[in-house]
């Protein structure tokens, strides 16, 4: 895999001069998260000197706005008083009446958190969809806007509010328009940007949108990629970004980590997570992905400590309440890790990577109802959350209803084309549904992307070319399957035992006899063919004595104009995709040299 740096030339200290602009914009409004995002950014860039140019142009900014009068600051001073203490329907009402820019923002901003909170909140105690009221408070809020809009009077920020409401009313279209025209007049507002990411659902529209030439929109493309599972392509940008100036950014770090986390390169991804906690040891985001890799790792020690530590910092945290989860289940204490997770859900009932977890530790307690409830509450946060998708075909595998399955694992694989897991579960389901060429064509795909589960594909490829009695091709997988499990070092797999016998009944029955002798000593070896190996030895001897010599060895190896895959794996903790859309694929057409 090329990970080599995309050239990128940051203007360091234009940067600066801009993001402390945006800094006083932002806190200004109380947009927080963007606030914090831009400080970060700005820290990271503290080794470069600020120089006259830069003092004096973010000292001297003029203001856009026309001048308030006193009693507008009054009563922006007042709302602004109840938006900190989280009281948004009274700071709502007390900025109804301001008609500058940053009033309008404040009065639109607090419907929108109050109607949000409200939903939340429904959703925490009953666990049902959002009430009809809160919609029309959100459609309300689009026609006021609309007007807005239409006369020109809405600036970067009221931009923002009107995507978001849009986004929320399911107007996708006009949502990435209003959401382009926020940005191209605020191009440092990080929420903006965030809000388009969620509306990409591919490379092709991500390449579609117009958006104005600025350093963020390396960060942005990088953050819409790593969603899209483009990790090779994201960690390009950001190792690009790192070498331009940005090395000491916290963001990018753990950006770095969660790609490296989904293209399974553990080793990376646990030393950028000890980094970041070395530089910033309170920081409690992303701390949930770092509690799943040390999970899947198997390091029982390391997860005690972060879920102890987490737990000191804030315990009422979603990531905290996320990683002491996957202790308790790690531990195989799945009531008390479903309490966590549940714990979670009621902090932020949209927290995507607690309703994914908790589908787990349900189909570990065996209640697929609540494990599929808490799935499909996952994939409507985000449907481009592969391992709902996955978790849901394997609940309904576990009820025996293939079709369902099928579909459910299909979007799992189109989320993850270069993930062997997705596609053997999609073979799978293909083969309990009698379509072998469809489940051939999963597996062998499979094996050309790289088989993270150690040749379990091309075992199971082996096995079809049996049952379909193309025996020469069944027995050039099995000999690869061999070749690839012995070089692994997993010689105690269960399937190595029919491999040996399948080959040793092969090449009897061709009369290779020192072929067939050195598969069924290899049966003797394993204790589920030991009697099949003896009895096989026995026959070559009978036979070697009437026949003589059996002539000399074949070997067999895959045909090098079979189609090549690059090896491309990842994962987290824990699909046709149409397989026919690859037209070399055609099962028919895989010929093993024999």
């Amino acid at each position: 895999m090329d990970t080599s740096n995309l050239e990128i030339v940051l203007d360091v200290h234009s940067m600066k001069r801009e993001i402390i602009r945006v800094l006083k914009e932002t806190s200004t409004r109380g947009l927080l998260n963007t606030t914090k995002w831009l400080a970060e950014i700005n820290f990271a860039l503290r080794i470069y000197p600020e120089n006259a140019d830069t003092m004096m142009n973010t000292t001297s900014i003029p203001e856009k706005e026309s001048v308030e009068s006193g009693e507008d600051k009054d009563a922006f001073c007042l709302a602004k008083s109840y938006f900190h203490l989280k009281e948004y329907d009274r700071a709502a009402f007390f900025s109804k009446p301001l008609t500058s820019h940053k009033g309008r923002f404040l009065h639109f901003y607090c419907r929108y958190l109050s109607s949000e909170k409200k939903r939340l909140d429904d959703m925490a105690e009953n666990s049902n969809n959002p009430d009809d009221n809160q919609m029309a408070v959100l459609r309300q809020m689009r026609a006021e806007l609309e007007k807005l809009h239409q006369r020109d009077e809405l600036d970067a920020y009221l931009l923002y509010i009107y995507g978001v409401v849009l986004r929320k009313l399911s107007i996708s279209e006009l949502a990435i328009t209003v959401l382009i025209q926020s940005i191209t007049k605020e191009p440092l507002h990080w929420g903006s940007w965030q809000e388009l990411s969620t509306m990409v659902t591919n490379r092709e529209k991500l390449y579609s949108l117009q958006l104005p030439d600025t350093w963020i929109r390396h960060l942005f493309t990088a953050h819409t990629y790593l969603e899209l599972q483009q990790n090779e392509e994201a960690l390009q940008i950001y190792f690009g970004l790192s070498s331009a100036g940005l090395q000491n950014s916290t963001y990018i770090m753990a950006q770095i980590a969660i790609a490296f986390h989904n293209l399974r390169r553990v080793e990376e991804a646990l030393e950028y997570f000890k980094n970041l906690s070395e530089i910033d040891p309170y920081r409690l985001d992303n701390m949930d992905v770092y509690s799943n890799m040390l999970y899947v790792t198997e390091k029982r020690v390391e997860l005690a400590h972060l879920a102890h530590k987490t737990n000191q910092i804030d315990k009422y945290r979603t990531e905290t309440c996320c990683v002491i989860g996957n202790y308790y289940s790690h531990s195989s204490q799945h009531e008390k890790a479903a309490q966590y997770f549940q714990r979670a859900l009621k902090l932020n009932p949209g927290y995507l990577s607690a309703l994914t977890l908790l589908g787990h530790e349900y189909m570990e307690m065996k209640n697929t109802n609540a494990a599929i409830h808490s799935y499909r509450q996952a994939i409507e946060v985000n449907r481009r959350d592969y391992r709902a998708w996955y978790g849901l075909g394997q609940t309904y595998e576990i009820l025996k209803m293939p079709y369902y399955c099928l579909y459910y694992y299909k979007q799992a694989q189109e989320l993850r084309p270069s993930d062997s897991r997705m596609l053997v579960a999609l073979g799978e389901s293909y083969e309990r549904l009698d379509k072998l060429q469809d489940a051939m064509k999963c597996y062998w795909k499979a094996h050309c992307v790289g088989d993270i589960e150690g040749g379990i594909a091309l075992s199971k490829l082996a096995k079809l070319y049996e049952k379909t009695n193309e025996a020469d091709q069944a027995a050039a997988a099995y000999t690869q399957y061999i070749q690839d499990t012995e070089s692994q070092g997993l010689v105690e797999r269960d399937d190595l035992g029919s491999a040996y016998k399948f080959l040793a009944s092969y090449y009897l029955k061709r009369k290779m006899f020192d072929e067939a002798y050195d598969y069924a000593m290899k049966c003797t070896e394993l204790a589920d063919v030991m009697e099949d190996g003896k009895c096989m030895i026995k026959e070559i001897a009978n036979l070697r004595g009437t026949a003589g010599d059996g002539g000399a060895p074949t070997i067999m190896v895959l045909d090098e104009d079979q189609p090549s895959f690059t090896p491309t794996t990842a994962g987290g903790r824990g699909g046709s995709a149409d397989i026919d859309q690859d037209n070399d694929m055609d099962p028919v057409s895989l010929s093993f040299n024999t």
